[in-house]
């Protein structure tokens, strides 16, 4: 705790005063807006609030692996501003957390990696920059899955050799399981991403990042809403990389709201010139999309609901028995969902099975041919995977290196993992490196190598996209996919599709636990998810089946 301590001296100091007339806690960001605008809170009250549960609760949680040393005096310039008349916008003056893989020039970004720890970048990312022009304050720094989950297949989801262990609030024992009691929570976080923080109230909302399932996974593993946007709508300007093919940042909130409120911001509302994918999407008006949020959203649409091996086993092509599907009651979930939809207006096409997801042939099959970080599969062994994940990382961790000129603390790949192998004495090796060593080995300089990364890439596209989520879209006419929390995202990413969760349920967590110790059950969302660039219309749904539902529930801890 020793790292709050400050921090708290500060807080508990000057809490008194508002602490019977505003709560942070599940405290949305329209509520802190008008409780500003109305006198009864500042932005360092608010900045002071959450520091004070991060004093009270992170050691048993540890959702922030940095606090920002500035945030009471940036919060202090901003009230200063409102007093004025000077309001940024719907963000101002609102404490936000971002992963730790994004680049700020006041707060260390490290990824979690040894060979990064405490290295300040010499730029704001284009998201961060966006954020503070919007008047927020970024409070602290997210843990996560070091390396964003690209250090090896199995480690412990946020997990880190700076971070250590992190938790999920709505469990934050450890595991006691035979091969999974390394110190690991018990109750999964989700993917790369931590939602923990926002769950608990220690912000009022984080910024994730997805490569497959990092933004949606954590969301629904911490009954959070959340927006993994179209790739391209964000700009990935200064955010380390796993792929830019699949990579996007997205709003991490507690409710379909807020998550629209900071998915204007983050987008804004001119092209990144560093980001040529930034054209994909056009903003909309104001950069606003709560103008979407309407409460009857969901009569007359068209909603899908894939189930072969979404939500029910089936035999893949080469395989003799059936794969995927879902336990009883997160199918029973799913049934209810379907019930939801229906009784609030929508046509569910169910079951609505994705093409590609059903083909007989090895080579047309969507779900098939995993990442080559599965086995992990390197050079000769790589034949039966997609390499896009791999050489992706590797070209564009090269091009990442090079914008951080003379302050780089690696300047390359190889660097990094000959760094990390003549400290594995200070833990920089506890689950390995190999996804780092199939990435090294791709070159950059070869034919061969780039003319397989194209046609994988292009495959995963048209298989995604294409022969995949598009063709059962058109083929009914629908507005959306829906799946159990991030169970679509994988399949989503290779396209750059998007998706918005909203919480929704309770389910069992997973079993062969010893005897006397009884695991609690694991939060789930729902996704609604589309083709590219129809956040507009998924927000709307998900709004609306919020409103409908209003199943978030915070946890007790």
């Amino acid at each position: 705790m020793s790292r709050f301590i400050a921090f708290i001296v500060v807080a508990v100091l000057s809490t008194a005063a508002y602490a019977e007339e505003f709560s942070v806690v599940e405290a949305t960001i329209p509520e802190m807006q008008a409780a500003m605008e109305e006198g009864r809170v500042t932005s360092r009250d608010l900045v002071t609030a959450y520091l004070v549960r991060l004093g009270l609760y992170e050691n048993t949680i540890n959702a922030a692996i940095s606090v920002s040393a500035k945030a009471l005096d940036i919060a202090d310039a901003l009230d200063r501003e409102r007093a004025t008349g000077k309001v940024r916008g719907p963000l101002h003056g609102i404490p936000i957390a971002i992963k730790d893989n994004i680049h700020t020039t006041d707060i260390p970004t490290t990824a979690g990696t040894l060979a990064l720890d405490g290295f300040v970048p010499p730029y704001d990312a284009t998201l961060v920059r966006n954020l503070r022009e919007g008047g927020a304050v970024i409070i602290a720094k997210t843990v996560l899955t070091e390396m964003a989950n690209w250090m090896v297949l199995g480690m412990a989801n946020n997990y880190s050799a700076v971070g250590g262990y992190a938790f999920n609030p709505y469990d934050t024992r450890r595991d006691p399981r035979s091969g999974l009691n390394d110190g690991r929570g018990v109750l999964p976080t989700g993917s790369s991403s931590s939602g923990a923080g926002t769950a608990a109230s220690f912000w009022a909302a984080n910024i994730g990042t997805e490569t497959t399932t990092s933004i949606i996974g954590p969301a629904s593993a911490a009954m959070l809403a959340a927006v993994k946007p179209t790739v391209g709508r964000i700009s990935r300007w200064g955010v380390i990389p796993v792929t830019y093919d699949q990579d996007t940042a997205g709003p991490m909130t507690r409710t379909v709201t807020d998550a629209a409120i900071l998915l204007g911001v983050l987008e804004g509302a001119t092209p990144d010139p560093n980001d040529a994918e930034t054209k994909r999407c056009a903003p909309p008006s104001d950069n606003d999309y709560t103008k979407y949020l309407k409460v009857d959203a969901l009569k007359g649409a068209r909603i899908g609901m894939p189930r072969a091996w979404f939500i029910d086993p089936y035999t893949l092509p080469g395989s003799d028995a059936p794969s995927g599907g879902v336990p009883a009651d997160q199918k029973a979930m799913m049934d209810e969902v379907v019930a939801i939809l229906r009784a609030a207006g929508a046509t569910v096409i169910d079951p609505a099975d994705i093409p590609s997801a059903m083909a007989e042939t090895w080579e047309d099959n969507v779900l098939v041919r995993g990442s080559c970080s599965r086995k992990p599969s390197f050079r000769g062994d790589d034949a039966e995977c997609s390499v896009v994940l791999k050489y992706g990382f590797k070209r564009d961790f090269t091009d990442w290196v090079a914008t951080l000129g003379a302050s780089a603390p690696v300047k390359s790949l190889t660097e990094l993992r000959e760094w990390n192998t003549a400290n594995a004495n200070l833990g920089t090796l506890k689950y390995a490196q190999r996804s780092l060593d199939v990435s090294d080995e791709q070159d950059l300089n070869s034919v061969v190598d780039r003319q397989r990364y194209d046609a994988d890439r292009a495959n995963d596209v048209r298989l995604a996209g294409a022969e995949g989520a598009d063709a059962i879209l058109q083929r009914h006419d629908l507005d959306a996919l829906i799946f159990a929390g991030s169970r679509g995202s994988s399949f989503l990413a290779k396209a750059g599709y998007p998706s918005v969760n909203v919480p929704f349920g309770m389910v069992a967590n997973g079993d062969g636990f010893p005897e006397g110790f009884i695991p609690k059950p694991a939060p789930m969302g729902v996704s609604f998810s589309g083709t590219a660039c129809s956040e507009p219309r998924l927000l709307a749904l998900a709004y609306a089946f919020e409103q409908a539902t209003m199943r978030r529930r915070p946890p007790e801890f």
